[in-house]
Order: structure tokens, then sequence, then C-alpha cells
């Protein structure tokens, strides 16, 4: 896993209300009151949970794809390849799967 990504995200969602880590999928995810935003992977990808309802609109954007860990995609989650993006970019990415995180009830 690529420690200088997971330090960037980390950075963008530091001072985050109910934030907390955990290793899982592989990698480094990242969870608000117990529900998982995002993560990075050991493939060096960010993955995000972005819930159904923007699923597809962000999903058609050129820097996504279906996270498929089993083969099979997961419903409401993308991975991103954030190599050569600005803070303001990875940030962007970041927003959806925080909202969507805390929009669930607490764990």
């Amino acid at each position: 896993m690529d420690e200088l990504l997971a330090d960037r995200v980390r950075v963008l969602l530091t001072g985050l209300p109910g934030l907390s880590e955990k290793r899982m999928f592989g990698g480094l995810c990242f969870l608000v009151n117990g529900n998982m935003a995002c993560g990075v992977t050991n493939k060096d990808e960010v993955m995000l949970r972005v819930g159904p309802e923007r699923y597809r609109e962000l999903l058609a954007k050129h820097e996504a794809r279906e996270m498929d860990f089993t083969g099979r995609p997961m419903k409401g989650f993308l991975f991103i390849d954030p190599d050569g993006m600005d803070v303001e970019e990875l940030a962007a990415w970041l927003e959806p799967a925080v909202d969507f995180a805390s929009s669930l009830p607490a764990k």
C-alpha cells in the first residue's frame, strides 16, 4: 500500500467528526462513525463508497471504474486512480464518499 497516498487521504479527512481508520479489503479504510467512506488499496488505488444514488454519475467519469474485488462489481463502490490528481481533485472524489458514510446510522 502506498503510505504517501494514505497520508494524502488522511490529511484531507483530518478534523472530520467520527473519523477512524481500519485495515480491511487488503488496504487501509477510513470510516465515518463506523461506516466505511473510502480507502487505499494495496494496488495504490483509492476505493470510494458513494452509495447507489451517485454511483452511475460518478462511474461515468474517466478516472473511475467499478470496484470488483471478487470478480463481481460491488454496488455503490468505485475505484479511482489518483495518480496525477492534485489536492482539489482528490478532495472532490472523497466528498461524495464522506457524504454517503455520514448519511448512514452510526455503528
